[in-house]
């Protein structure tokens, strides 16, 4: 025997085998080593009986000893072979029925691959297994991976140990206990030191990180309250790395309209976690805006890229003024005199603008890498005349 799960059929058999007939029960390996012991209430005496049976797990023949305690009626070896054969086959079919948690775990990764064919069907299951996607949720993607599965680890089969999925589920119970909410936050491992989680995302949900009005983009409301979801994720991360003592990083996903959402939803956090952890540094929160200029460099589709823009952009308004003295700064290569003479104001009044945008945006354009940003920002802009005021995302992604 070589599986862990299989050693915890062994336990059990044992277990049950022990307290039926009333006798300690030893399994062994193919080498005789112990692989399970149990032992009843009375110890068997030395004198008594003792048989040597057999249980099939696997394909292989676990070797049993079984010693009952005195009993004034005998026990035939020919049953004790047949009550371990009885009580093998009945273990083996329960630990291949999937439990609760496996369950929920297939229900999550099929909302995140987006696989949702009838919505009503998908919401009374949910029910059914104690979850509530109904509510607007956005995705957390935890990257845990040293902690879960060690920093080295490149072994995938590494993903299916007893102690991997212990860790994993520390790290969930770190998220629910750091949230105080279990119905309103849905968690599951998904592999490779991952860990989704579908948090409740409305404005109620997110009240405890709010820090006043939210910045709203009437363009598009998946960008609505991502600054309390970020600030929720900075503390989450500080949270998960005293519980785990490891590094750890999160990506943040917009929130997404409908179940389908979720799929979306799951993308951005995915395509914000990797494009972050190599142009960022580990062990921080990274979402599509705040990656700076490598969010329009990797980020995988057009339509996401022009919704950051118009997310970047939105703040300014219809102020043509502000527009303009950004595309004549850009234009004059940044300079503050070329670039006042150039719209006929004094240096002082163009220093008020590039502040008024600073503070509006959170991007200054007089630091490189945020004058990128907005460089690129106004240029994708400027490939749609009108940007649609209602984006429909048709069909879910395949992830």
């Amino acid at each position: 025997m070589t599986t862990l799960s299989s050693h915890d059929l062994v336990k059990s058999i044992a277990q049950r085998l022990s307290d039926i007939l009333e006798a300690q029960v030893i399994a062994f390996d193919d080498r005789g080593g112990v692989l399970a012991s149990a032992k009843p209430p009375l110890a068997p005496s030395p004198d008594g009986d003792a048989f040597r049976v057999s249980v099939r797990l696997d394909g292989l023949d676990v070797p049993l000893l079984v010693r009952p305690t005195l009993l004034d009626e005998p026990i035939s070896e020919r049953l004790v072979q047949a009550l371990a054969c009885l009580l093998g086959e009945q273990a083996a079919a329960v630990d291949r029925l999937p439990n609760i948690n496996q369950l929920k775990n297939q229900f999550i990764h099929s909302l995140l691959r987006g696989e949702i064919e009838d919505e009503e069907h998908v919401l009374r299951e949910g029910q059914i297994l104690g979850m509530d996607v109904s509510r607007p949720r956005s995705v957390l993607l935890i990257d845990a991976s040293e902690f879960i599965i060690g920093r080295d680890s490149g072994d995938e089969r590494s993903c299916e140990t007893i102690d991997v999925q212990y860790r994993a589920q520390t790290v969930i119970s770190s998220v629910v206990r750091f949230f105080s909410l279990p119905n309103a936050t849905i968690c599951a491992y998904i592999g490779n030191g991952e860990v989704a989680v579908l948090k409740a995302s409305s404005t109620q949900d997110l009240m405890a990180w709010a820090e006043g009005p939210e910045r709203i983009d009437s363009l598009n409301p998946s960008w609505a309250n991502l600054y309390a979801l970020k600030r929720a994720g900075h503390a989450l991360l500080t949270r998960l790395q005293a519980d785990v003592s490891s590094s750890v990083s999160i990506g943040i996903g917009r929130f997404h309209p409908g179940l389908k959402g979720l799929a979306w939803s799951f993308r951005d956090a995915q395509t914000a976690l990797g494009l972050g952890k190599r142009v960022q540094q580990e062990s921080r929160v990274h979402c599509l805006d705040s990656l700076g200029a490598a969010a329009f460099v990797g980020l995988p589709d057009e339509e996401t890229k022009l919704d950051l823009a118009t997310h970047l952009l939105t703040p300014l308004g219809q102020d043509e003024d502000l527009i303009e003295t950004l595309q004549v700064f850009f234009e004059e290569n940044c300079s503050p005199s070329l670039s006042s003479r150039r719209l006929s104001i004094h240096r002082n009044t163009l220093s008020y603008r590039l502040d008024k945008i600073t503070s509006l945006t959170g991007l200054d354009p007089r630091q490189f890498d945020q004058a990128v940003q907005i460089r690129l920002a106004l240029l994708l802009r400027s490939f749609v005349f009108e940007p649609s005021q209602d984006v429909q995302l048709a069909d879910a992604p395949n992830v």
